[in-house]
């Protein structure tokens, strides 16, 4: 792997930003062959009716990676929380995350994979950090050996389809530079 690409460039297949900072989506679709009940679909409800982290997947939606700040004693966490864990606050704001980070640790999921999802394996898994914190997240782009720690990762929003509500969004990371 290399690290001399060019991250400016729109065209550029690993997902980096390009010039103008947006974030490379994809639409990924929750298999058709069954139907998932509410419990067994991997993507949560994303809606102030279902979740009081919403803004979260909001500023995502929008190309924003966040997550909640403790205003009382500045703790950041994710994934987002309603309550400090640290102080049990509960003046949280939402902050910025960068999208750029680097393999922390990362295994392949081969097996036992979700139902409905046995033709996505293997895929990569991985704790990915982000500086202030780390994040576990899926690494598409890449197989296990195509990857080290510490290797630089970008952000990907994946649009969900299908399954018990719509408009729903997610996370997932691509190596940047030549590990396509």
């Amino acid at each position: 792997m290399t690290d001399q690409q060019d991250t400016t460039d729109s065209t550029d297949p690993s997902g980096s930003s390009d010039a103008s900072g947006s974030v490379p989506r994809e639409t990924v679709s929750i298999p058709t062959e069954i139907e998932l009940p509410d419990l067994l679909d991997f993507y949560e409800r994303q809606t102030p009716e279902h979740t009081q982290i919403a803004e979260f997947y909001d500023n995502l939606d929008d190309g924003r990676l966040t997550t909640t700040r403790c205003r009382d004693c500045g703790e950041i966490h994710f994934p987002p929380r309603i309550v400090c864990p640290e102080c049990t606050g509960d003046d949280l704001e939402y902050v910025d995350l960068p999208h750029e980070g680097e393999l922390f640790a990362f295994s392949e999921s081969r097996g036992g994979t979700p139902l409905g999802y046995h033709d996505t394996s293997p895929f990569v898994v991985a704790i990915v950090d982000l500086g202030e914190i780390k994040l576990s997240a899926r690494i598409d782009g890449a197989r296990y050996d195509d990857l080290e720690i510490g290797d630089p990762v970008s952000l990907k929003i994946v649009d969900v389809e299908g399954g018990s509500a719509s408009e729903r969004v997610f996370y997932r990371f691509v190596p940047r530079g030549d590990a396509q």
